[in-house]
């Protein structure tokens, strides 16, 4: 049975689900081994079924929902406009472009101050690469291996996980660095760590590039989709420094730590480090219409006034778009989305630490605001990893089966191999965070089946 088959057939949960089965290609999938749930619906926190079945999304999605499920304000703004103006090209100046942009200046960190709209995060990073390369006339990248920077060409290459190995060869010039993954620290902890530190890692491999070739540092200052990975204090400090020293721009990439995520409106205020260059997406809009953001310091936007801007996008500062960016930063601001994301983070921390305190197969807690990682084991000594880097099949069984048990309880989360990611929406409330904080309780039993130490 198709869809053309029976034209008039209702739009049951069985009916979008075949649909989907037959017609839709899913992200990063074996599209024959799926089986998604047909959602009906969702509203602040929680999202449903054609049967009704709700389920908290303690993943925001991909870590875009801020705001939650049809924030009506939200919704509104996004129907008034396209009451008054569903789009206009990126050559004219258009009011919610302009007032968004404006208050990107008077939120992001630092004199960050012009902005490209885009339609997401992987082309803020494209465009951000791209005029680093124009404005130092170089042209290595510097990247971490534990990084996502999206999925479009330039960005896969950027992207340190193991995704990018089947868009191989990619974009040319890109140097990897590694992370400052204290809890398995790639230099074996030593006193100071080069890598942990950040600058004399960062310095020791411009020395081997040629620093006078590299336009360029990219990183998330908190790692997210590979492992909810927090640096060091000092860490982005010292890789400032060093930029500037080798007249390099440093570019942060914010997409999924920006808006409140961390209980800051930025990841970088924690330690008061300002890039060069900032791009954003998700939580800028909560995701209700693709957009994404690249900001620049103020010399880079005195450079601009003379110089081309070799980039642009048919929907760049989409009005739509844009209308909901505005709405969704008056809404944060109006009912204290990013307070509200620091003091149920610490709800969250507090419980992660009383769990820990009863599951052996917890490794490792880390996480502010409402962006926490739990890194699952077999042996605390040695920190086996439940699963393996990489893990897929059986050999990735273990977590899954934590997922999927997850689930069925109705609270609905991720991991990037053996890290749990908690991200719920900013707005969520206490005997929500309790309410996951019970069925944590009850999967990670799963987990511990497994520990041997």
């Amino acid at each position: 049975m198709t869809v053309t088959d029976t034209p008039t057939q209702p739009w049951t949960g069985q009916r979008v689900k075949d649909a989907d089965k037959e017609y839709v290609i899913h992200s990063w999938s074996v599209q024959g081994a799926l089986d998604p749930i047909p959602v009906a619906g969702g509203e602040g926190s929680w999202f449903w079924d054609y049967d009704g079945r709700r389920y908290l999304d303690f993943q925001s999605q991909l870590v875009n929902l801020n705001l939650g499920h049809q924030h009506p304000k939200l919704v509104e703004a996004i129907r008034r406009q396209a009451g008054e103006l569903c789009y206009i090209g990126p050559g004219f100046a258009e009011r919610s472009r302009a007032q968004l942009a404006e208050m990107m200046a008077e939120l992001t960190p630092g004199d960050l101050k012009m902005t490209f709209f885009t339609t997401g995060g992987a082309a803020a990073n494209e465009n951000a690469v791209r005029l680093a390369r124009h404005i130092t006339g170089r042209q290595k990248i510097v990247a971490r291996y534990r990084s996502y920077h999206g999925a479009t060409a330039g960005a896969m290459s950027l992207t340190g996980d193991p995704r990018r190995w089947a868009a191989e060869p990619g974009m040319s010039g890109v140097v990897r660095m590694l992370d400052p993954y204290t809890y398995r620290c790639p230099a074996g902890h030593p006193d100071p760590c080069p890598v942990c530190s950040g600058g004399p890692h960062l310095e020791e491999i411009l020395q081997y590039e040629n620093p006078n070739t590299v336009a360029a540092v990219i990183v998330e200052p908190v790692t997210g989709t590979n492992g909810l990975i927090y640096p060091p204090d000092g860490y982005l400090r010292s890789l400032r420094e060093v930029c500037d020293k080798y007249g390099i721009l440093l570019i942060f990439d914010e997409v999924m730590a920006g808006f409140g995520r961390t209980g800051e409106w930025f990841a970088c205020d924690h330690w008061d480090v300002v890039p060069d260059i900032l791009t954003s997406a998700k939580g800028l809009n909560s995701g209700y219409v693709p957009l994404g953001a690249m900001t620049v310091s103020a010399e880079i936007s005195d450079w601009l006034r003379d110089n081309m801007f070799w980039g642009g996008l048919t929907y760049a500062g989409h009005p739509l778009a844009c209308a909901s960016g505005v709405a969704a930063l008056e809404i944060m601001r109006e009912e204290n989305v990013v307070e509200n994301a620091r003091i149920m983070g610490e709800r969250l921390g507090t419980g992660l630490a009383a769990l820990a305190e009863r599951h052996p197969s917890i490794g490792d807690i880390r996480g502010r605001g409402l962006f926490h990682g739990v890194e699952l084991v077999t042996d605390r000594a040695t920190r086996t990893p439940l699963v393996p880097f990489n893990a897929k099949g059986p050999a990735a069984a273990p977590v899954g089966r934590l997922i999927k048990a997850a689930m069925a309880r109705g609270v609905y989360l991720t991991a990037n191999f053996n890290v749990l990611r908690l991200t719920p929406p900013l707005v969520i409330q206490e005997g929500e965070i309790d309410l996951a904080l019970e069925v944590l309780d009850e999967v990670l039993t799963l987990a511990d089946e497994n520990y041997v130490g």
